[in-house]
C-alpha cells in the first residue's frame, strides 16, 4: 500500500471515531435507514455505522434533501446512539440555514451518543456552510464534523472551487472532508495531497475499488445510499421470481433474526 503523510494529530487528542480515521486501514462506513439494517450491519463487525438521509426520508415518505426530516433523523439517532458501537449521523444541512439552530440540532445528537455528524453544502454559499461547521464544534467540541461539498455531485466538478469550499470548511474546524460523486482515481489521488484533513469519497459500484482509494490515501469510503437501494432492488428482484413461479435466491433473514434486531435492547 502505497504511504501518503497524513495530518496525525497526538492519540491522546482524538476521540474513538476520529481515531478510525487515522488508523492505518480507512474507515469503511456502511450507511443504514433503520434499526434493523444499522443493528445487522453491526453485527457484521462495523465498529461504526452511518445513516443515509435518503433512505431515512424514503422510509417516512418525506423528500431526502428538503431539510424534511430533523425529527426522523433525531428519533433514529435516540434509538441507535446509546449502542456499542459509534454513530455518525447524515443531517443533510443541518435541518437550518441559521448555524445556531444546526448547532442545537448537532448538540442533541450528540447527548444521545452520536459521535459525528454529516453535513452538507449543497453548493449553496461556502462562508454560510463554513459558519455551521463553525457553530456546531463551538457547541460540541467533540463531535466529529464531516463537512462535505456537492461540487461533483450537483455541480461541474471544478477543482478550484472544491479546493476553495474544503479549505474554508477546514479552517472553519471540519475534522474531515467529504466529496461524493468523485471517482477519478487521479484526482482523487490530488485531493488526498491537496487538503489537510482526512478525505471521504463515496463508493461507487463502477468507481475505484476499496483496495485503490486505500492506496490513494483515502481515509474513510462511505455507502451512501447504496445498501438502501440495493435492498429495494432485492425484493423487486423476489418479488418477480415469485409471480414468475420461482423460488428467490439469495440469504433470507428469518422473523426472529429480523424481530430480534428492534426488540429492547
Amino acid at each position: 500500500m502505497t504511504v501518503h503523510p497524513k495530518q496525525t494529530p497526538a492519540a491522546g487528542a482524538l476521540s474513538a471515531f476520529a481515531a478510525l480515521h487515522h488508523a492505518e486501514e480507512p474507515l469503511l462506513l456502511p450507511n443504514a435507514w433503520d434499526c434493523a439494517s444499522a443493528r445487522a450491519l453491526a453485527g457484521q463487525g462495523f465498529r461504526a455505522i452511518g445513516t443515509t438521509s435518503l433512505g431515512v426520508a424514503a422510509a417516512a415518505g418525506l423528500p431526502d434533501g428538503e431539510a424534511a426530516t430533523r425529527e426522523e433523523t433525531l428519533r433514529l439517532a435516540r434509538a441507535l446512539g446509546s449502542e456499542p458501537w459509534l454513530l455518525s449521523v447524515d443531517a443533510e444541512g443541518g435541518f437550518s440555514d441559521d448555524p445556531d439552530e444546526v448547532a442545537e440540532f448537532a448538540r442533541e445528537l450528540h447527548a444521545v451518543g452520536v459521535a459525528g455528524i454529516n453535513l452538507e453544502d449543497g453548493l449553496g454559499p461556502a462562508d454560510r456552510h463554513a459558519a455551521k461547521i463553525a457553530a456546531v464544534k463551538e457547541a460540541v467540541p467533540g463531535l466529529f464534523v464531516n463537512a462535505r461539498t456537492d461540487t461533483h455531485w450537483l455541480g461541474d466538478g471544478d477543482a478550484t472551487d472544491t479546493f476553495a469550499r474544503l479549505d474554508a470548511y477546514r479552517q472553519a474546524g471540519a475534522d474531515g472532508v467529504f466529496v461524493p460523486g468523485l471517482t477519478d482515481l487521479r484526482q482523487i489521488t490530488a485531493l488526498v495531497r491537496r487538503v489537510h484533513a482526512p478525505l471521504n469519497v463515496l463508493y461507487s459500484p463502477g468507481g475505484p475499488a476499496v483496495s485503490q482509494l486505500a492506496d490513494a490515501g483515502v481515509r474513510r469510503i462511505s455507502l451512501g445510499s447504496l445498501l438502501y437501494r440495493r435492498a429495494l432492488g432485492a425484493a423487486l428482484e423476489a418479488v418477480a421470481e415469485i409471480r414468475a413461479g420461482r423460488t428467490p435466491a439469495g440469504p433470507t433473514p428469518s422473523y426472529e433474526d429480523v424481530a430480534g434486531q428492534v426488540a429492547p435492547q
